[in-house]
């Protein structure tokens, strides 16, 4: 099902203290044209991305959980990112937008195209990424948009530090089988994966669960993860 824009979504979102303004005018933010991180999160606690976030509870809970850890949760659509900010908001219905960054000083979202990060994050700045059931582009001549395409890999490569890990979870078994294979074609090393996450105790251990994860487990999809590191 498309979803509906909503009206003057990319003004709200620039204007939104939560969120990361990419735009290389912010002098506040940039720093020789990478955003300044320490800046943005006044620490230098390591940097874990979710790409794709939805609307944002996988890196809402890790940024509870994870407090010595920065999140950012990167989504192309500024409807979407809205979203996530609503639920936020949600969870905390006495806090305003105003303080809401205050309130979770280690997460912030942003309204980028994931293929212009290396503009945005300084080469090898970012600690962990997260890849949770991406959009599958199952044609054939759509395959280097799936976001484990090797020209993606290079592209995380490029981003994360040396002994960084990538994590991808996905309830489609033919992309997981696919992201395995550009995996192994990579200069990614494969540490584990499994076809059946919920039933797995090692890889499950401390598991928190996305939107779209709790919708195909329900309905008795195998959840599929794999964790490699470059």
């Amino acid at each position: 099902m498309r979803l509906r824009h909503k009206k003057n979504a990319e003004n709200d979102v620039l204007n939104n203290p939560f969120c990361i303004n990419t735009s290389k005018d912010n002098n506040n933010l940039v720093s020789n044209n990478y955003l300044d991180l320490k800046e943005i999160f006044k620490n230098e606690n390591p940097i874990c991305l979710e790409l794709g976030m939805g609307k944002g509870q996988f890196v809402i809970e890790m940024s509870k959980k994870y407090k010595d850890f920065n999140f950012i949760g990167v989504e192309k659509s500024a409807t979407i990112v809205l979203k996530a900010i609503d639920k936020l908001s949600s969870l905390n219905e006495d806090i305003n937008d105003t303080s809401l960054s205050s309130a979770y000083p280690n997460l912030r979202f942003m309204c980028e195209n994931i293929e212009n990060l290396k503009y945005v994050f300084s080469p090898h700045s970012i600690h962990k990424i997260f890849l949770n059931f991406s959009d599958p582009w199952p044609k054939k001549r759509h395959e280097n948009r799936r976001l484990t395409h090797h020209n993606f890999l290079s592209l995380y490569e490029e981003l994360l530090q040396k002994d960084s890990i990538l994590e991808f979870k996905t309830d489609n078994k033919l992309l997981f089988d696919y992201s395995l294979e550009e995996i192994n074609n990579s200069n990614f090393k494969l540490l584990q994966y499994t076809y059946d996450l919920h039933n797995d105790s090692t890889m499950n251990k401390d598991n928190i669960m996305t939107e779209y994860e709790y919708k195909f487990s329900s309905l008795g999809n195998k959840i599929c993860k794999l964790i490699a590191k470059i």
